[in-house]
């Protein structure tokens, strides 16, 4: 093991930044899996970096206020996750609200929906599962727009009022208003008049 793949490993950890997670294969392009796995394994037991579970890690974020490390973000998680395994993921239920900002409760366990199997994670306390389920809607779309769209659908059209138009105008920029309002044309009808309104709305405040 050269100490020049080592070397190469860190900075692109540092490069990244604190809170970034990660596997393995985050590195196939510098090192084959034994090896990256075995460097990360000593990076692990000098304290620079922290294993989250099997085969994930995340250098982690630091808060100054409670001078102690931060969790690992579970999104993050979730998309290495993905990553390592090939998966197209999607936030589900809850876990979609929380993400959009649409709920301040933390979900007791993060769900997705995955192309591939049903699968449950552990780390620090905390759930994830990986429901396998294939979504002709939400498939083509981009992250945003389907967030969006899984988010909405989540919390039900009665329950949109301004305060939800509101959010989730905010998370839209003029080209992903653009992008979304063209993606989201054949999703179900009341989900697309809602993002129609927060794309007018940010629209509005912008003029």
């Amino acid at each position: 093991m050269s100490e020049s793949t080592t070397d190469k490993v860190i900075s692109r950890i540092y490069g990244h930044g604190r809170g970034w997670v990660f596997v393995s294969s985050d590195f196939s392009d510098i090192a084959n899996p034994a090896t990256a796995w075995s460097v990360l394994s000593r990076i692990v037991d000098k304290g620079n970096i922290r294993r989250i579970m099997r085969g994930v890690y995340d250098y982690p974020a630091e808060s100054k206020l409670l001078n102690e490390l931060s969790p690992p973000d579970p999104d993050k998680i979730a998309q290495a996750i993905a990553r390592s395994h090939g998966w197209t993921i999607l936030p589900d239920g809850n876990t979609a609200l929380n993400l959009l900002g649409l709920s301040t409760q933390v979900p007791s366990t993060w769900e997705y929906l995955s192309d591939g199997p049903y699968r449950s994670y552990e780390w620090f306390g905390n759930t994830m599962k990986f429901k396998h389920r294939t979504n002709k809607e939400t498939t083509i779309l981009s992250p945003k727009t389907a967030l969006i769209v899984q988010a909405l659908k989540a919390l039900g059209e009665k329950n949109v009022d301004d305060n939800v138009i509101m959010t989730v105008s905010k998370h839209l920029d003029e080209k992903e208003r653009k992008r979304i309002l063209k993606e989201a044309m054949y999703v179900t009808d009341w989900v697309y008049d809602v993002i129609k309104k927060a794309c007018q709305l940010e629209i509005q405040n912008n003029e």
